[in-house]
């Protein structure tokens, strides 16, 4: 009976026996083991991947997320004027910008900024709503609107700290100084040229931050201020020369007008301006016309004043003395099948009457004289057809055509300045190779670079290029050309107590159209200097084309005078009284221009 319930209860039995239950417990342990073995190796693969392989990338990953290292403007160095005025420097500004993924209202931020920053508030939506993590909404604010900004307190708007350029004196020197972009860099003038000493090193802001990008810690490192640039620039004589300037071309009714003055011995640039100009502070205001540095970058046809050069040439070569005489042809030469003609009828003049007077005929018979290869020859030796290499960006080196190419005609115009396009530099330059006794400088503008530290970086100094005419033949030129201004066609250039030397041009300028000279429009000009027994100021004065006045000795001559007249006052010179000016001789090691 017993068994029998022991056999039921075995067939109804819900498990198997021990050894096949203990074999199924077995397979799923291997099973599992296996399972988890292939998990762990996959885990330790990708640990091993992520703390070897990736280590550096992630590395770099988190730094990005945790810490910014922003680029920040470090301040200019002070642009000064030969005796320590300030012409341009630098103001500590703010500027504004958003983290666009932390601003939670866009609509309302946008209307807010607008409202204090004066930008429409469709334009600043549109940088809020970029997927960029950084976005400037306003460079250099004033400190009016970052303080309205900072009391909004908005959400993902900040500021930074950086530096803005002012040039306290406006529109003085403003195509010297040139003028910089919002980046803090130069984009014109000597802020160009001098940008890699003025600006400095970069600095760098370096900002560790949160998940949410709120600053934990800031660190500012590199340079924090660039050198300062002295000038050779005279601020007196600047802002004199700006204004004889202006009232000469409007006195005039000039399209417009350029003035240079320069110490002949040394190439100090003691003035440079041009007509109209404009105020870098606005410079994006400005008509590129305006902001153009035509006293360098431009050309024209110097016409009577490049006689000057024939004469020099024809002196050295002894074809010329000054009492030799010319028959002036009753006014008119044919030359080439062409009839040129004087301002007046001459019948006979010295040579010295004929620079006095700038008789046409008489200085084409000088040019014969000369021939074709030896005035080129002097041309090229005064430095025209090439630049002066003054430390200015956007030089042009004029346009001159070699012997090989003049035409029949080509002799007699260059005589008389035409067929050669110069710059209002490069004649003055010429000009003062006569003052100083026959040699030719190098202008410059950058007198000294000085570190912060009041270290001196670099230094200019005066520059001979070369010889072009002996001293002999320079005294005996300059003493012809005093003859332009008390007797010939200069005589509103005379300095009261002064002796001037110069000479005048009044030169037709091409018409585009006809291909032909046009008798209305000219560029006036008087390029000399003074005092004629020991020169201090070479001066040149262009007026382009003068609607009244249209004559150099009219227009040009009496705006020379005044500048003449107001920088000899103030650099205390009185007649009798001067020191004699003293040029070193050969090529100085301490000069340099940036390459």
């Amino acid at each position: 009976m017993q068994r029998r319930i022991r056999e039921r209860s075995t067939k109804k039995g819900e498990t198997a026996p021990a050894p096949a239950k203990r074999g199924l417990l077995r397979r799923r342990v291997i099973v599992l083991f296996c399972s988890l073995a292939v998990a762990l190796t996959v885990i330790s693969g990708q640990l091993f991947s992520l703390q070897v392989y990736q280590y550096p990338k992630l590395v770099e990953a988190a730094k990005r997320q945790f810490w910014r290292r922003v680029p920040s403007a470090s301040r200019r160095g002070t642009i000064y004027d030969r005796n320590g005025r300030e012409l341009a420097i630098s103001l500590a500004t703010s500027s504004i910008f958003a983290r666009p993924s932390l601003v939670e209202d866009p609509e309302g931020t946008a209307a807010a900024l607008s409202a204090a920053l004066g930008i429409p508030v469709g334009q600043i939506l549109e940088r809020l709503q970029t997927e960029k993590s950084f976005v400037w909404i306003k460079r250099s604010v004033s400190s009016e609107e970052a303080e309205a900004v900072s009391r909004l307190m908005l959400k993902g708007i900040e500021s930074d700290a950086e530096s803005k350029r002012f040039y306290p004196k406006q529109q003085q020197a403003a195509h010297l100084l040139g003028f910089v972009g919002t980046d803090d860099r130069g984009l014109e003038g000597l802020e160009l040229q001098y940008d890699a000493y003025l600006a400095g090193k970069r600095k760098w802001i370096v900002r560790q931050q949160d998940a949410k990008r709120r600053p934990i810690f800031r660190e500012e490192a590199g340079d924090t201020q660039g050198a300062d640039l002295y000038l050779t620039i005279d601020e007196v004589i600047q802002y004199v020369t700006e204004r004889e300037l202006e009232a000469a071309v409007t006195q005039s009714g000039a399209l417009s007008g350029s003035a240079i003055v320069m110490d002949p011995f040394s190439g100090e640039i003691l003035a440079l301006a041009n007509y109209p100009t404009f105020d870098p502070n606005a410079y994006a205001e400005a008509r590129a016309f305006a902001r153009r540095n035509r006293a360098v970058a431009d050309y024209y046809e110097p016409g009577s004043a490049f006689k000057v050069i024939v004469g020099a040439g024809a002196l050295e070569e002894k074809f010329v003395r000054p009492e030799d005489r010319f028959n002036g042809e009753g006014g008119a030469i044919e030359v080439g099948g062409v009839t040129i003609r004087d301002h007046e009828r001459f019948e006979s003049l010295t040579f010295a009457e004929v620079l006095a007077h700038s008789s046409n005929v008489g200085a084409i018979k000088v040019g014969m004289r000369l021939g074709k290869s030896l005035y080129y020859n002097y041309i090229s030796g005064f430095g025209f057809g090439n630049l002066t290499e003054i430390d200015l960006p956007g030089e042009t080196p004029g346009m001159i055509r070699r012997p090989k190419e003049w035409s029949a005609l080509s002799l007699a115009s260059l005589s008389i300045g035409q067929e050669i396009s110069v710059s209002p530099l490069q004649m003055l330059v010429a000009m003062s190779a006569i003052a100083n006794g026959g040699n030719l400088v190098r202008p410059y503008v950058a007198k000294s670079i000085v570190a912060a530290d009041g270290k001196v970086i670099r230094e200019n100094a005066p520059m001979q290029v070369r010889r072009v005419i002996s001293e002999a033949t320079a005294r005996t030129l300059a003493s012809i050309l005093k003859g332009v201004v008390t007797e010939g066609t200069g005589k509103a250039a005379a300095v009261e107590g002064f002796e001037v030397a110069g000479k005048t041009g009044t030169s037709q300028k091409l018409d585009p159209t006809t291909r032909r000279y046009s008798r209305h429009k000219v560029v006036a000009s008087f390029v000399g200097f003074v005092p004629v027994e020991q020169p201090r100021l070479a001066i040149i004065v262009a007026i382009d084309e003068p609607s009244i006045l249209r004559w150099g000795g009219s227009i040009a001559a009496p705006t020379f005078r005044e500048i003449a007249r107001e920088s000899l006052k103030h650099l205390r010179i009185t007649p009798g009284t001067q020191e004699q000016p003293r040029l070193v001789e050969g090529i100085r090691s301490a000069s340099f221009r940036l390459n």
